[in-house]
């Protein structure tokens, strides 16, 4: 049976890949599109989508405008040296005009799809906290929660502690943990390690040159463009970290993975240590955190053939 998908995104190149693995794989459908600020400004996420969309033949799911700004009110920095200036590395989508609805209107998806529904959010978290807001009870019912961000005993990417999805909202990061039922979040020191190599993207792309298949043919480019920038500020790093494919994976692979369920506490008070997520590993934990399932390892080996196997393959 499918999995059906409710994809939150900041519509940025490993939003992308992850949008793209979701239509090569077969196991899964995307229900719904929330498109958040994060890796660019709105605007250009939902114009990302809607090109996506065009290219993937899949005008029919729906999208939904997410948040254009974090709970916190603090000016939004965006980083077109890691994603580009559009979002999508040295591409410049067109603009096609498919529906966009507003965000209140993605709770019928998820009234809709209730019993088998996983809500799956790569971005930004703002838009997944709002529709909380919206409606929390509805949201409690959802089958399942997959959240990219954090760290845990790691360097964060944009502070010494902090990861990028949760430190730019952590007050949304912590309306998601307090009241999101059967959450499992996926960290930054998991998926820095979900590594693609250059070499891999070559084969991908030799692959698409022979199906020409229009999604299939953007990979290198943006994989390319995303290189150059780890490549500089990870030095030795032998490839492209799927962050945000990663969360899909482990939903079709999740006896590769390594889980432990712990108490959570998001840093929300301004300083050093704001957006950062503490997991208390001790057996005794301090009281008023919240228990979610985090991983912590997972079969990498697997993970880059998996991945080869979605991507070289005719859809």
């Amino acid at each position: 049976m499918k999995r059906k998908i409710l994809l939150f995104g900041d519509f940025g190149i490993d939003d992308t890949i992850a949008l793209l693995y979701s239509f090569f794989n077969e196991e899964i459908e995307i229900v719904g599109i929330v498109a958040d600020y994060g890796n660019a400004p709105r605007e250009k996420v939902l114009r990302n989508i809607n090109y996506l969309k065009y290219l993937s033949g899949n005008q029919d799911i729906p999208v939904f405008e997410g948040a254009t700004c974090p709970l916190t009110g603090i000016e939004i920095v965006y980083y077109p040296e890691v994603h580009g200036p559009e979002g999508l590395g040295p591409i410049i989508p067109p603009t096609i005009n498919y529906p966009i609805y507003p965000l209140y209107m993605v709770l019928g998806v998820v009234e809709k799809n209730l019993a088998d529904l996983i809500i799956v959010n790569v971005g930004r978290v703002s838009s997944l906290a709002a529709t909380f807001i919206l409606g929390v009870k509805l949201m409690q019912e959802a089958k399942e929660y997959l959240l990219m961000g954090g760290a845990f005993f790691y360097p964060g990417n944009v502070t010494a502690v902090a990861e990028a999805n949760f430190y730019g909202d952590p007050y949304a990061a912590n309306i998601i943990i307090n009241y999101a039922k059967n959450l499992t979040i996926i960290p930054l020191n998991v998926t820095q390690r979900a590594i693609i190599t250059p070499n891999q993207v070559e084969q991908i792309d030799q692959f698409h040159q022979k199906t020409k298949d229009p999604i299939g043919l953007i990979i290198k480019p943006l994989l390319n463009y995303y290189y150059q920038f780890y490549s500089q500020s990870v030095p030795g790093i032998e490839g492209s970290p799927l962050h945000d494919v990663f969360p899909l994976w482990y939903l079709l692979n999740k006896g590769k993975v390594t889980l432990r369920e712990m108490p959570i506490k998001m840093i929300v008070d301004r300083g050093d240590a704001f957006g950062q997520s503490i997991g208390d590993f001790r057996s005794r934990p301090t009281p008023g955190f919240v228990k979610h399932k985090v991983v912590l390892n997972f079969d990498e080996f697997q993970f880059k053939n998996d991945i080869m196997g979605a991507f070289l393959q005719v859809r």
